[in-house]
């Protein structure tokens, strides 16, 4: 690793600070999460973002443990749903401007809908570098949980614009309309692709909206946002 190489992992885990975590394989691991698979290098970030994904999980479920005790556990399990989100991640990832440091093939850096899913599969990978490297959920807790009350903060003031199907289930039900259906087609085969998906709910056949996401489950939950967002006054429960 070369000196200017060293100096960009350095200035990435001082964004997230955490200066004074001492370990003597942090620099590597971090190198080895900003390895993208696209690369060409053996030594690449699959395997951290593996782990990172279980991190992730129970770090979330620790901060909702210790941060929100009052939470049933539905509502627990939705707002974790937003805290380990894909966009969740991608959106972190910008904040701490991962791409800086990140090593990608020339077919990942001329693919520009693909820039938020590497964005948050490599910020995946540096949780579970961080986590290598310090055996401990500490380190990840206190960089996360800032990042993570604002979320929350956001989430539990209007939970429509997070919890799409479940608030519209909920309503369409109160309503005796019964479930929402949804129909979602691929339009395209591009991966990483924000329009996709493409994914129309209906409520008792009438159509609410339509939305786009790089899955289908990501185009049906903006298919339902948009839906619950539109019935916000007019008996939506939020």
């Amino acid at each position: 690793m070369d000196q200017a190489r060293r100096d960009s992992l350095q200035s990435l885990i001082r964004r997230l600070s955490l200066e004074d975590l001492d370990s003597p394989t942090l620099l590597l691991e971090v190198e080895r999460a900003m390895t993208h698979t696209s690369s060409g290098r053996t030594d690449h970030n699959e395997r951290l973002e593996f782990l990172g994904d279980a991190v992730l999980r129970l770090a979330a479920t620790l901060y909702l443990d210790r941060h929100h005790p009052d939470l049933t556990v539905g509502d627990s399990s939705s707002l974790r749903a937003q805290l380990v989100s894909d966009r969740w991640l991608a959106e972190l990832g910008e904040r701490i401007d991962i791409e800086t440091c990140l090593l990608l093939g020339a077919k990942a850096l001329g693919d520009a809908a693909a820039r938020a899913t590497i964005r948050a599969d490599a910020t995946e990978a540096l949780i579970g570098a961080l986590y290598r490297a310090s055996g401990s959920l500490e380190p990840i807790l206190g960089w996360l949980t800032p990042h993570w009350h604002r979320t929350s903060v956001d989430v539990l003031a209007a939970p429509h614009r997070f919890n799409g199907k479940t608030t519209l289930q909920e309503w369409s039900q109160g309503q005796g309309l019964g479930l929402p259906e949804y129909s979602t087609e691929e339009r395209s085969q591009s991966h990483g692709d924000p329009q996709r998906f493409r994914s129309t709910v209906r409520v008792a056949s009438q159509v609410l909206a339509e939305g786009h996401g790089r899955s289908r489950k990501e185009a049906e939950q903006n298919a339902a946002i948009a839906a619950a967002q539109t019935l916000v006054g007019n008996d939506v429960p939020h």
